[in-house]
């Protein structure tokens, strides 16, 4: 359970970068592609301020993935991703006034419900488990007999 911060850091930067992108596409209202004005957009778009920030701040949830995924089991770790929904769906509801109706609230405790069962199937940290030398796999280096 150490890395679980790391997790929920991973959930909130994730749930943090898609209302950034939310608030990006608002500000630049619909759009539209022409042959003409493709490149332009594609620009227009990536660098507006809050779409660029909602860009980076997933890089950095990347990050942080990988460095959970390179400590725990992906089966223990990835479900915890599904938190980001529920995140993102309050988010919504406060910052957008978008809908959070019943179906949506019982989706989100079906979610909770879900990851709370999988946290507490345990995990085991890459670190527990045993090397492959110490199982007996052999090591083969690229380019020379063995």
């Amino acid at each position: 359970m150490k890395y679980i911060v790391f997790i929920l850091f991973t959930v909130i930067t994730n749930a943090a970068a898609q209302v950034m992108l939310k608030q990006g596409m608002l500000s630049l209202g619909p759009l539209t592609f022409t042959a003409d004005t493709f490149i332009a957009r594609i620009f227009q778009v990536v660098f507006n301020p809050w779409v660029f920030a909602g860009l980076a701040t997933f890089v950095i949830s990347m990050v942080s993935h990988l460095y959970v995924l390179s400590k725990v089991e992906l089966s223990f770790a990835y479900p915890f991703l599904s938190l980001a929904y529920v995140a993102v769906a309050v988010f919504a509801y406060f910052v957008f006034h978008e809908d959070l109706n019943a179906w949506r609230i019982a989706g989100i405790g079906f979610i909770c419900v879900g990851t709370i069962l999988i946290a507490q199937s345990g995990m085991s940290s890459h670190e527990d488990q045993p090397s492959l030398e110490a199982a007996g796999a052999k090591t083969v280096k690229i380019g020379s007999a063995s």
